[in-house]
């Protein structure tokens, strides 16, 4: 069952002394709190988190418990602003839905705000969505948008929930980096441009299944320009279907009429002028298909509101990556140590994996109902050893069993007895454990080891997780971290010591 959150669109003079429910007591829900108030809306929290709630409480709002909502009081909300990871099937949700209570996000809700004028005109937003490639892209879009002058910012999913962007009122074009969860809660968002980057399986267990994934991201493509990647099959497939009043593609390749592509060397766009140079492809950070592919996307949403070829150009060129992405950590005895702990899906490994022509892959964690079957077949004959930790590192390591049986597997588990002899199997150890319960950063310690001991120069020990981090981690960011600091701690010694 999921709940119509297109059905009604709440009006928010409406809002004035009625019960609003704030769904989630984090980053986001704590920004809708201020906006409420100003609307004159009577709030109240609910969070699965106690200490959440008391801090909800002490800041002078109602709280209520899921249960409560579930029952007769629910029937007394006017609005229920949900918080990303809300799912559909949630019991909130479903409870909303049975009450006759509207549910949206917190992204929809700044789209009503930005559109009733409350704070200053409108703003153009440009949207941008995709299973991998999203915070690269957003950041070029804003670094782009820098170099032409324009008045912008990056918000959404990259940090900055968009009600506060909104509610600063410095920016006139918004970078806004959309989750599938974003999207599915946020229906009536109509951008001036939005992309697709690419779809893969990711979150399906969130959405029921790839249909409802699929369809949340297409909702980035429902404003007046629609931008698809054109290399990504599925990407591509949504340009038949997208309402909006124009559709660009873009590849890899040598564009089209109407596309942006590669063309000697130089990013082309043939799509919003007569084959304009967009740059360099050397110039593009993080280098490589993904990277290029990225600055094409963020370039056609720039090109879409009439920013012209030459600050594109330096957009492109002064952006540098973020950390975690792909990121270079150390060289050690000839073996190099990268992070792409924002690898969080088999799609995003792929990148990083066939980036490099012989690996250590460590990788594991929360696979969210994606297969990792696909991925290994592809990149089996670039795989030195795989090291597995985390919630679904058994069923990573099946799969490298069925598809690169002559691969090492090693899979960790924490509190095992330490044992880094073997070639394949499981390792354990009590690392720096305290207490009798190992950390998870006691755990990646002796990840990062083992992978050592398997590598010999000219290997790339890869953190390309497949995999989200919250089993053990606090964020991807954290699972990075902890592994650059292992591999910072290796000495000569470690490298090759398995061999």
């Amino acid at each position: 069952m999921r709940t119509d959150v297109a059905a009604r669109t709440p009006d928010l003079a409406a809002l004035a002394g009625a019960p609003v429910l704030v769904a989630g007591w984090g980053i986001s829900g704590r920004a809708l709190i201020e906006p409420l108030r100003e609307l004159g809306a009577r709030i109240s929290v609910t969070d699965a988190r106690p200490g959440s709630l008391a801090e909800a409480a002490a800041a002078g709002l109602g709280t209520i418990d899921d249960a409560a909502f579930a029952g007769p009081a629910g029937r007394d909300f006017a609005l229920v602003i949900v918080s990303p990871g809300v799912a559909p099937a949630a019991p909130l949700a479903l409870a909303a839905a049975a009450h006759g209570v509207p549910v949206i996000g917190d992204v929809e809700f700044a789209w009503l705000l930005d559109r009733s004028r409350r704070y200053g005109s409108p703003r153009q937003w440009l949207v941008v969505t995709g299973t991998n490639g999203k915070t690269t892209t957003t950041a070029m879009l804003a670094s782009v948008l820098a170099a032409a002058g324009r008045n912008a910012i990056a918000c959404g999913n990259i940090g900055l929930p968009v009600v506060e962007a909104i509610r600063a009122g410095r920016a006139d074009v918004l970078a806004v980096e959309l989750s599938s969860f974003q999207l599915y809660w946020a229906p009536s968002v109509r951008p001036a441009a939005g992309v697709v980057l690419n779809i893969a399986e990711d979150h399906l267990d969130w959405h029921g299944g790839m249909a409802g994934y699929v369809a949340a991201k297409a909702r980035a493509l429902t404003g007046r320009v629609a931008v698809v990647g054109l290399d990504d099959p599925i990407a591509a497939a949504l340009a038949d279907s997208a309402p909006a009043e124009r559709i660009v593609g873009f590849r890899l390749g040598e564009p089209a009429p109407g596309e942006l592509g590669v063309l000697g060397g130089q990013l082309t766009d043939r799509a919003f002028a007569s084959a304009a140079d967009l740059g360099p492809v050397s110039a593009i950070s993080p280098p490589g298909p993904a990277g290029v592919l990225n600055a094409l996307a963020a370039a056609a949403l720039a090109r879409a509101i009439g920013v012209p070829a030459p600050a594109v150009a330096v957009g492109l060129a002064t952006h540098r990556v973020g950390p975690h992405r792909a990121a270079f950590v150390r060289e050690l005895g000839g073996v190099e140590f990268v992070d792409d702990s924002k690898a969080t899906n088999p799609h995003a490994a792929r990148s990083s994996l066939l980036s490099h022509r012989r690996v250590i892959w460590l990788a594991g964690g929360l696979l969210k109902g994606a297969a990792v079957d696909e991925l290994v077949v592809e990149v089996a004959d670039r795989l030195v050893a795989v090291i597995l930790l985390g919630a679904d590192a058994q069923r990573i390591a099946d799969a490298v069993t069925r598809h690169a049986p002559d691969v090492p597997v090693v899979v960790l588990r924490a509190g095992d007895d330490t044992s880094v002899t073997a070639v394949s199997g499981e390792i354990g150890g009590t690392g720096d454990s305290a207490g009798g319960v190992e950390s998870a950063d006691a755990v990646m310690g002796r990840a990062v080891r083992t992978a050592a001991a398997f590598a010999r120069p000219g290997d790339v020990v890869l953190l390309a997780p497949a995999a989200a981090s919250l089993d053990m981690f606090v964020s991807y960011g954290h699972r990075g971290d902890s592994f650059a600091a292992a591999a910072r701690r290796l000495t000569p010694a470690d490298v090759g010591s398995g061999r």
